[in-house]
């Protein structure tokens, strides 16, 4: 298998699609990113990523691009702070002492999405990324694939790529599989100069997070580096209740309204996260692929991040797991004791599914206890010194995020998700 005589397309510049560019350059492979913004410079959306020692950071290392991140991080940030629906602080990450540091597998520091896009994009070969690259679809051409984009051009490429996202255009060529609806919606809102346009809020947060919860209902707040913070108000939910509430998500007082009546039981505090018309809202609805998602490896196209395995983000593993998929694909593409492509996206892909079984588990879990009545208590077991309740909380994990899934996949029973 001689990986440096194709050219490789990958479909999507995100943390996943962009780590796996340049992982691929590292060997000599050829490689180009499409990516549908119109240049480097575009706003990006959502908050703060916290990366893993055994992914999102082992990706980096491999990448040999741990000193940039070093250097653009931001320490305190990942810092919780737990609160109820009145704004009370139960718990409080910013008053303890910790001793974690790069290499403990429990450090999880934060980056803005737009200093981890630069650090990326700048470890790449010049015209790496072709911007305003909008992709309609693919088609075969004998062993390889014509990429077609929306200004009316094509591409050719030997192997295709999907790091496209949720809503991917490449996964139809790669499995008919779809995702489950799991019953919540979240309502994602931004805040610039959050410490004028909300200063309770601001304060409150410190630099880092929080989670709010409070009758069955969550709200996480995270600060971003250029003073403005992102949140999210999760529900539960009918699948389109975004169509079915007739609200303009472009105009705040229609979403203050809805949050006023829906969220009744929470402090006014909380109506500073709505106030601003220039908040944009984007509701989303919230899906997962099956856990038990098989299909069967081809040699000229496979899928990374969200177009493999969409899930919810209430383990915070999706960047990680998109660039963890990123270090084993490139790790398989480049193992030369492969005989062809097709090997070595079959070894790439049995990772991603075992691994997604059980993280897509664990995230399942999440959703499910942070949307019950108990969720404060759950998180501060989680987060607390309490030996006894912090286990009482694992024993709960165990059996509903491992044992119950082995048990369904045991009896034949499709698994949730």
């Amino acid at each position: 298998m001689n990986i440096q005589q194709k050219k490789i397309a990958i479909i999507g510049g995100g943390p996943g699609g962009l780590t796996l560019a340049r992982l691929l350059q590292l060997k000599g492979v050829a490689v180009k990113v499409y990516e549908r913004d119109v240049d480097r410079n575009v706003r990006i959306q959502g908050g703060a990523l916290d990366l893993h020692t055994e992914s999102g950071l082992a990706a980096l290392t491999k990448a040999g691009l741990m000193d940039a991140f070093k250097s653009k991080y931001r320490p305190g940030a990942e810092l919780v702070r737990v609160v109820d629906q009145q704004a009370k602080i139960y718990s409080d990450q910013h008053t303890a002492v910790s001793n974690e540091n790069f290499g403990d597998k429990s450090h999880r520091p934060e980056i803005d999405r737009g200093p981890l896009r630069d650090i990326l994009l700048d470890s790449l070969q010049p015209d790496t990324v072709v911007w305003d690259s909008h992709i309609l679809g693919i088609e075969p051409m004998g062993e390889q694939w014509k990429i077609l984009f929306q200004h009316g051009e094509s591409a050719i490429a030997d192997i295709v790529i999907g790091a496209d996202g949720a809503n991917s255009k490449i996964r139809r060529h790669v499995t008919d599989i779809k995702p489950n609806w799991v019953g919540v919606t979240m309502l994602e809102g931004a805040i610039k100069d959050a410490a004028k346009t909300a200063p309770v809020i601001h304060e409150l947060l410190k630099g880092g997070k929080i989670f709010g919860f409070g009758n069955e209902n969550t709200l996480i707040v995270s600060s971003k580096g250029d003073g403005s913070f992102g949140f999210a108000a999760s529900f539960k939910s009918t699948e389109n209740w975004a169509k079915e509430s007739g609200i303009d998500f472009k105009d705040h007082r229609q979403v203050l309204a809805w949050f006023k009546r829906e969220f009744s039981e929470w402090d006014p505090v909380w109506w500073e996260l709505f106030e601003s018309e220039e908040t944009l809202f984007i509701p989303r609805p919230q899906y997962c692929m099956p856990l038990d998602q098989q299909w069967t490896a081809r040699p000229n196209i496979t899928l990374i991040g969200d177009a493999a395995h969409w899930m919810p983000p209430f383990a915070g593993e999706g960047v990680n797991m998109a660039m963890l998929d990123a270090l084993q694909l490139s790790e398989a593409l480049t193992d030369a004791s492969f005989p062809d492509t097709r090997t070595a996206i079959a070894h790439y892909e049995k990772q991603m599914f075992a691994r997604f079984a059980k993280i897509g588990a664990d995230t399942l879990f999440n959703t499910k206890w942070m949307h019950q009545p108990g969720a404060l208590k759950d998180m501060l077991n989680m987060f607390g010194k309490n030996k006894l309740k912090q286990g009482a909380f694992i024993v709960k994990y165990l059996l509903n995020a491992r044992v119950l899934p082995f048990m369904r996949k045991a009896i034949g029973l499709r698994q949730e998700g």
